[in-house]
């Protein structure tokens, strides 16, 4: 990359994000990143450098959030590039997982997507320039059983991604929402996933599926390193997508998806139009 951007990623110690920030510094660029544990952020970088801000944060607490920010413009005067990229799965029947658990995953994937966006946005409006990139998951567009509450949730990164996109473009800033396909991460770890606590047995379906994808874990088709290279590709760009799958699978999925609901949309066309004055 010829120009420094300043780049402020979350859920930076480990997987994509970990992957994106090591990329960033090697390019020269300038990275603010967040991790609930800074200690653990600055081991997994491995590098000291001015170019690097690591910042202990609690997405779901909105003041923590705000001095990352500030922290991130008063060291580098700026932020070009958000990268929400923390997150964590959560499977189990919306039966099965409680109350907190479901909040608990929304108050990360979504909530803490909108803390960060609501304290840089101040700071992009006034430089009329910036690029947003939400992570969200292919399962936010075609989600598969036993994973119901991840689902909506990055269902819903998707859904605020998109009409953000326009809300913000009249300031010169980009958005782009990023569905991810299975990626060789930590994310299928037991460190990482959340499964409900309370399990019912009679939900066969959803335990052969979590097993499926708990067999997955180290043999993903997705390379981290080539997605952090793709991310750092759309900014350069002119004019970046607002929607971008990552992944064959998520391509795959994606396209099926889109069958699907063209299928389901004629099928009933003679009924849906029956409802008009």
């Amino acid at each position: 990359m010829s120009d420094k951007k300043v780049w402020f990623v979350t859920g930076a110690s480990k997987g994509l994000g970990l992957s994106l920030v090591k990329q960033l510094l090697a390019t020269g660029q300038l990275v603010a990143a967040t991790s609930r544990k800074k200690a653990d952020l600055i081991n997994a970088v491995g590098i000291e450098s001015e170019q690097f801000l690591p910042l202990e944060t609690d997405l779901t607490n909105e003041t923590s959030v705000a001095n990352a920010i500030d922290k991130t413009i008063a060291t580098f005067d700026r932020i070009d590039v958000v990268v929400n990229n923390a997150g964590y799965g959560i499977g189990g029947s919306i039966e099965e997982l409680s109350d907190d658990e479901a909040r608990d995953s929304f108050d990360v994937n979504v909530f803490g997507t909108l803390n960060v966006i609501r304290k840089a946005m101040p700071y992009m409006r006034a430089q009329r320039s910036g690029h947003i990139i939400n992570i969200s998951s292919i399962a936010g567009i075609a989600p598969a059983t036993g994973w119901a509450v991840y689902g909506a949730a990055k269902h819903a990164v998707i859904g605020l991604s998109e009409v953000l996109a326009e809300d913000v473009k009249e300031f010169g800033i980009k958005v782009t929402v990023v569905a991810p396909g299975a990626f060789r991460t930590s994310f299928l770890t037991e460190e990482s996933l959340v499964i409900a606590k309370e399990p019912i047995p009679e939900y066969s379906a959803i335990r052969s599926s979590h097993e499926r994808y708990k067999n997955m874990d180290g043999t993903q088709i997705g390379s981290p390193e080539k997605a952090a290279n793709a991310l750092i590709a759309i900014v350069n760009e002119q004019k970046p997508p607002v929607y971008l799958l990552l992944g064959s699978d998520a391509y795959a999925r994606g396209l099926a998806k889109l069958e699907l609901l063209k299928n389901a949309f004629k099928e009933r066309e003679e009924l849906t139009m029956s409802t008009d004055f």
